[in-house]
Order: C-alpha cells, then structure tokens, then sequence
C-alpha cells in the first residue's frame, strides 16, 4: 500500500509540474507582438503606452524611421503593423500617388509647425530677399506655405486650400526666396537660411522647446483638425482586436496629461479636443 501511495504521489508531483508548465507556454502564446513605425528618436509617449500594454501581453516594438517616406512604405508591404507619424491630408495624398489602402484608426496628438530662426527673434525682422526653408511634399509644404501666410509673409491663392504650391503664392512684398527641402532637412538648413518651418517632431529632436524657440508657431484651432496626428493600419486590419486595445491605452488621462508635459504645451492631445 505505501508502494502505490507513492507512486500516486509521485505521478500528481508530475502532473502538477507538467500543468505548470503548460500554463507558461500558453502564457507565453498569448502575448501579441505589433510593430509600430514612427520617425524620429524622441518616442516618450510611445514608451509610456509599451509599458501600460506589457499588462495585457501586448508587446511593441517601435520601428524608428528617418523620414516621412519610409513608414507608409513599411507598412504597405507588411513590414510593420501599424504607424504614427503623420496626418490625415498626407495619408491621403500618399494614398493617392501610390495607389495604396492605408487608413486612420485612432487620433493621436496635433502638434504645432514652427518658424524658428537662428539669426532673428521675430518675423517682423526679416529682410528683402531673405531666405525661408520649408519641406518639401505637398502636404507639409503646403501647411508651411500657410503658416507664412498666417504670419503675414507671404498671401496664397484661395482656391489652393490645404495644398498650396509655391506657385499659389500671390503676394510676397519681401521676395521671400523659399527654399524646398525634405522635411527631415529643414532644421539642419538653419544656419544656411535665414528661417526655417519645421515640423513639431524634428523640431524636439533637434534640442527645441516649440512654444518657447518657434519665433512663429502655429495656432491651434478649429484650422488645425486636417493637421491631426493619427495611428494608421492597412485597411484589411483596421478592425483587429489587439489595434482596439492600443487605442484605449495611448487614449488615455496618462497619456494625455505626458504628451503636454514633454511637449510644455506645443502638442495637445487631439481625442479630448471635443470632449
């Protein structure tokens, strides 16, 4: 009897053992891995929403970029899962030039485009003929083009809209030379311009504090809502569940309240905008 007590007891130590280890490995089988494309070095709030999905088993990992060429790209071709970097106007247009299904699934942050100079402390002091560096794709070209205007520099013709060209420009009393570089370029060209439009992003990575080195920043208003950062997904994905949970945790008062901290005000998180 004591023979078949052991060895009873040895087979449920076995057990016990086995069924431990089943439970890690479906553990381990539950957690779902996206990657996500964003440009530039400075992913705060991104890791901030790593660590609050850790919970849920789900792992992400950021695909950094270097430019706005490369993400869309990435995810069209399955490279990636999801992206955030960029607004809706220009999804759209990369929709259209590459024939691609990509499309927005959550709200993310509006950040400010800026006018920063290293040679002037307002826009009021430049010169004739002075040089103004501004990226060079359609829709951030055409939002610099309209932050000049807004600022008082230049005037554009109305029925440009979102996207007007350098060749929409109607009125430009100081002969403004607009210099076309790739938006990744516009604030290492400050020492060769005499101002600079920078995208929000690059600006930060560059060492800047927007609301306090822009010599110009954009408003924030009802004008700002096509300047919408967004999370995008390939259109035949954009219902998957684990998508779902990535938007409730960066859509978070966490979240919220760390995107104006690190930001001291220059981006605002766009999904409280309408609460």
């Amino acid at each position: 009897m004591k023979k078949w007590s052991i060895s009873f007891l040895i087979i449920a130590i076995l057990g016990f053992v086995v069924g431990c280890g089943n439970k890690k490995e479906e553990s381990a089988e539950k957690v779902e891995k996206v990657k996500i494309g964003v440009v530039g070095e400075n992913n705060e709030v991104w890791d901030y929403v790593k660590e609050q999905l850790k919970e849920e088993n789900i792992e992400i990992e950021l695909v950094k970029f270097t430019d706005y060429t490369q993400p869309n790209a990435a995810l069209a071709e399955g490279e990636i899962d999801l992206n955030s970097f960029q607004h809706q106007i220009f999804l759209d247009n990369y929709n259209k030039d590459h024939d691609t299904d990509l499309v927005s699934i959550a709200d993310t942050q509006i950040a400010s485009l800026g006018i920063y100079s290293n040679k002037i402390k307002d826009v009021k002091e430049l010169k004739e003929g002075a040089k103004i560096a501004i990226p060079n794709d359609l829709t951030n070209g055409g939002r610099a083009l309209l932050l000049l205007q807004t600022a008082g520099l230049i005037k554009l013709d109305k029925t440009a809209a979102q996207t007007p060209t350098v060749k929409d420009i109607t009125e430009n009393k100081l002969n403004l030379k607009i210099e076309e570089l790739d938006a990744a370029q516009t604030a290492r060209a400050l020492p060769d311009v005499d101002a600079s439009l920078i995208n929000s992003g690059m600006a930060v990575d560059a060492g800047f504090v927007p609301t306090e080195d822009a010599i110009f920043l954009e408003p924030i208003d009802e004008t700002s809502k096509p300047y919408i950062n967004i999370i995008v997904a390939n259109g035949k994905d954009k219902d998957k569940e684990v998508f779902k949970k990535i938007i409730k945790a960066y859509q978070s008062d966490g979240t919220a309240k760390l995107i104006e901290e690190i930001s001291k005000g220059s981006s605002t998180p766009a999904w409280t905008q309408d609460k």
